[in-house]
């Protein structure tokens, strides 16, 4: 005879009868994540965070305790099942609801209660496969940055009710490609025993983030390069823990040779690192200044002398997309591969990495992919010289520059609050889409960043003033 199988009840009715054993409130695996996900996030004291999936609700209390025992934050309670929370935390709810609240919620559908942080440990692999998806898109879309904590293994006390509790057993890899396949920006990853966990942006809803290569170039050469270049036993970058370094960034602008006094100063603090980006590289090194790091992102071949005359002690942050040219000779301890364009190369980046491989997602410059990928290695203050996305009458570099000799500037009028200012600023076509861009960078980066922009360029003028971009009227 065929041995009976136990039908399984509603998903809610199992976890209504698991929180009324004692047994099962004996860990608070959300409770014991806590520290990683302020250590990750660094949110502001007040700041508004979702526990999806809150069950005891200790986590929850951690998270909205003050100092030194919590973090002060504002925190939304949702749970699958009304009788999760301990007994002690139910009695708080009133006392405590300028801080704490709880409701029961279905993740499997629309979440009508939004955040700026969204934390999330313990629940995915208790939802069925063909939901996953489903949730989370809806966590993903009440909170623009979560924290995940996921279970890559069998639970253990489902048997307190006859049927397992972890639906979805997935590998680290699987899960990195939900959110990959998602356009979320991954700062920071890590698979342990048991279990990976993941601090994402979901930036990509925002619509100024781009994934694309180099539009002067087919997607079939870019494609090349990208085949080529991770073929090459090249080290990738990865996401790291938030440091305590922070970092000088060098663009092209006119205004950048109007600071070099302040940047070599900044430069003496050890805790100070120089970012160049393409020929700033060289800016830096004609005037006595050695770059801690490089970032290139163009594909096209011209881009080789932007990373020339290597120099020691010099981090080579080359995207994949570029030109194999430009990384010739480049030393192999000091070179790393990232990636702009993950989804549209996926199964190049797959066969190149085994499927562990991160997307820089970002803008359409070079600028508004290396603050994106600094911030994925763990930086988060920045400041911005030569960041200028204007032209002055005579010049439109700190330095010569032949190809862009031939570009057409036009005057760009702002707006603040709606009412427009009296600058205008010199500045070309693609200046504008960066300027529209960072906008919009700004907006959604602006609770994981701290970020300074130098000098009186049209970035500095709408990073001081809020103002937007409202008309070119061009001579």
């Amino acid at each position: 005879m065929e041995k009976a199988v136990a039908i399984r009840p509603p998903e809610r009715e199992i976890y209504k009868r698991i929180w009324d054993n004692p047994r099962y409130r004996e860990v608070s695996p959300g409770e014991m994540a806590v520290p990683t996900f302020l250590q990750q996030a660094r949110p502001r004291v007040g700041a508004t965070v979702i526990d999806f999936g809150c069950g005891t609700g200790r986590a929850s209390l951690l998270m909205a305790l003050p100092p030194p025992a919590g973090a002060s934050l504002n925190v939304t309670m949702l749970d699958f099942a009304d009788n999760c929370l301990d007994e002690d935390i139910q009695g708080m709810l009133e006392a405590q609801s300028d801080v704490l609240r709880f409701y029961q919620a279905d993740l499997t559908e629309k979440i009508k209660h939004k955040a700026t942080y969204g934390y999330c440990v313990d629940v995915m692999e208790h939802i069925a496969p063909e939901n996953v998806g489903t949730v989370l898109n809806s966590i993903l879309m009440a909170a623009p940055r979560v924290f995940f904590s996921i279970a890559t293994e069998e639970d253990r006390l489902g048997v307190l009710v006859g049927h397992p509790l972890h639906l979805t057993v997935r590998s680290y890899e699987w899960w990195l490609e939900q959110f990959r396949s998602r356009e979320c920006v991954i700062h920071w990853s890590a698979e342990f025993s048991g279990g990976c966990a993941f601090y994402v942006s979901a930036w990509a809803g925002a619509g100024f983030l781009q994934e694309k290569g180099d539009v002067n170039l087919s997607e079939e050469k870019i494609g090349a390069n990208i085949a080529h270049n991770t073929a090459q036993d090249w080290k990738q970058c990865y996401p790291h823990e938030i440091n305590k370094f922070e970092c000088v960034i060098l663009g092209g602008g006119p205004s950048l040779n109007d600071h070099l006094d302040e940047i070599k100063e900044l430069r003496t603090n050890p805790n100070v690192k120089l970012i160049t980006m393409n020929n700033s590289y060289n800016w830096a090194l004609e005037n006595g200044l050695k770059p801690s790091a490089t970032v290139i992102v163009d594909a096209r071949e011209h881009n080789a002398r932007f990373a020339r005359p290597v120099i020691d002690d010099c981090v080579y942050l080359i995207s994949s997309q570029c030109d194999p040219s430009v990384l010739e000779g480049l030393p192999k301890e000091m070179t790393y591969l990232w990636h702009v364009a993950g989804q549209k190369y996926k199964d190049i980046y797959d066969a190149a990495y085994s499927k562990k491989w991160w997307s820089v997602l970002g803008g359409s410059t070079v600028l508004l992919r290396t603050i994106p990928l600094l911030r994925t290695l763990g930086y988060r203050r920045f400041h911005l010289f030569g960041c200028d996305s204007c032209v002055t009458e005579k010049e439109h570099h700190a330095y010569a520059q032949a190809e862009n000799d031939r570009e057409y500037a036009f005057r760009t009028v702002l707006t603040v609050a709606g009412v427009p200012t009296d600058r205008e600023f010199l500045t070309t076509n693609w200046q504008v889409v960066q300027a529209h861009e960072f906008i919009g960078m700004v907006q959604f980066m602006c609770d994981d960043i701290d970020m300074q922009v130098h000098g009186d360029g049209l970035l500095a003028y709408i990073l001081r003033t809020g103002a937007e971009i409202s008309t070119e009227d061009k001579e």
